[in-house]
Formats: structure tokens, sequence, C-alpha cells
């Protein structure tokens, strides 16, 4: 027997957010990750400032997408009892294109990172994206 309550209904719409969210990333699709996101989103990022707001957002996804070429497998989304939260674990692969500032240079090099972010969902958009992996991890697979 399956869960139709209004609070399973709201986690099933919570995890296909975040799946949509996921899917538009891979697809390369910084316009519709944008549309999942609250106007004043918090954007937290593994060793790095915090910005606030789409337009921060989009800057971070055109610098990503210049520097790195990533795919995101192996999602696994998990949704708070209220759904007013969320987290995902996944492994990264990507290659590393273009060298950025304080890194190791960028020569098309391979890796395969896990990492995971959590989520904070607000009037079915979300309302904070923060993301965490090894960085130690990624600078020892990019500089050997």
């Amino acid at each position: 027997m399956s869960d139709t309550s209004p609070e399973s209904q709201a986690r099933a719409k919570t995890a296909q957010l975040i799946r949509d969210y996921y899917a538009a990333f891979n697809q390369g699709d910084s316009d519709s990750m944008l549309a999942f996101l609250a106007d004043d989103v918090i954007h937290d990022v593994n060793q790095g400032e915090r910005r606030v707001g789409k337009d921060k957002f989009r800057a971070f996804n055109a610098r990503m997408d210049h520097n790195y070429k990533e795919e995101l497998k192996d999602i696994v989304v998990m949704v708070s009892k209220d759904a007013t939260r969320a987290s995902a674990e996944f492994n990264v692969h990507g290659e590393y294109k273009n060298t950025e500032d304080g890194l190791p240079p960028a020569k098309g090099q391979k890796y395969v990172l896990p990492a995971g972010t959590f989520f904070a969902i607000r009037d079915g958009k979300i309302a904070r994206v923060t993301t965490y992996y090894n960085l130690t991890d990624w600078i020892a697979q990019v500089a050997g």
C-alpha cells in the first residue's frame, strides 16, 4: 500500500525537484537549473565564499562550465519528513579543462570524486545549496 498522505506527496515533490535540478546539471543546462532556485538562493561552495542570489549562481556556473566538464552519477536523494530539507549523495565524474586560480594546471585530467549537497526548500524552490567534497582528494587526482 502506498502512502498518499500530504506529507508523503510533499516529500515526493521535493525529491523530484532535486532530481530535476541534477538532470539539468547533467545536461549542462544552467538556465533550467536557475528555474529551480529561489530568487534569493544561498549558495555555499566547498572551500569557498557564500553567494546569494541567482546572478551569483549563474556566474559561478559559467566559471565552472569554462573550467570543468562534469557529470553526476549514482545520485541518491534523501528528503526530511517535513520536505523542507533534502540532501543528495553522488559521484562527480569530471574533466579539468582550464586552470582555476590557485589550483594545479589543467591538462584535461579526469577525476571521480564523491560529493554531497544539502538543500533547503521553500515554496517549491531550492532556497539553499551547500555542496561538500574532499578538495585534497581532487587535487591529488589532478596533480598526480
